[in-house]
């Protein structure tokens, strides 16, 4: 039962997707596509970011990332984490390793919430297709638009969440 309870979601996205088939033998089909370019697309990804993450880990000491990261970190550790998320090259479900991995290195909750932020909405390859699809203007407000964003909403999530709660989701991140 505890199995079943485990994978609820992907077993009720399995009974959708057959739902849909039987319905819709083309929408089925293209459920089942979308399903395995997804698979495809996480595959080829995620191993590069897991052995990246694992240097990380050996290779960055606690200790740099707490002094230059970390709860005393201030203005430089938050612009850092922009700096790290807008360099960024990849689909935003890659950010959350890396933010587990940050978390374990005790990298303060503000700058895990900028770097998510940032990953999510002012990467420097998104950007440059911006600049090339829909020109500087916009691509210049949108970013100036995006970066007051980030910061107020990764204030206000700072602030919002307790501090038992912040301290379990690190703990969960060290568990795993």
């Amino acid at each position: 039962m505890d199995l079943i309870k485990k994978y609820s979601i992907f077993l009720i996205a399995v009974f959708i997707i057959i739902l849909a088939f039987l319905w819709d033998k083309e929408l089925g089909s293209n459920a089942i596509e979308t399903v395995k370019f997804s698979t495809v697309e996480m595959l080829l990804v995620l191993p590069p970011v897991f052995i990246l993450l694992g240097l990380l880990d050996v290779w960055v000491p606690r200790d740099t990332m707490v002094k230059y990261m970390g709860e005393n970190s201030g203005f430089k550790g938050a612009l850092l984490a922009f700096i790290i998320g807008s360099s960024a090259a990849g689909p935003l479900y890659v950010v959350f390793p890396i933010a587990a991995a940050f978390m374990k290195k005790d990298v303060r909750f503000y700058n895990i919430l900028i770097l998510i932020g940032a990953w999510s909405t002012t990467k420097i390859p998104m950007l440059l297709f911006e600049f090339s699809a829909l020109g500087g203007q916009f691509m210049f407000t949108r970013l100036l638009m995006n970066i007051p964003i980030v910061i107020i909403m990764a204030l206000v999530m700072d602030k919002a969440f307790k501090q038992n709660q912040v301290e379990a989701i690190y703990n969960l991140a060290k568990s795993n």
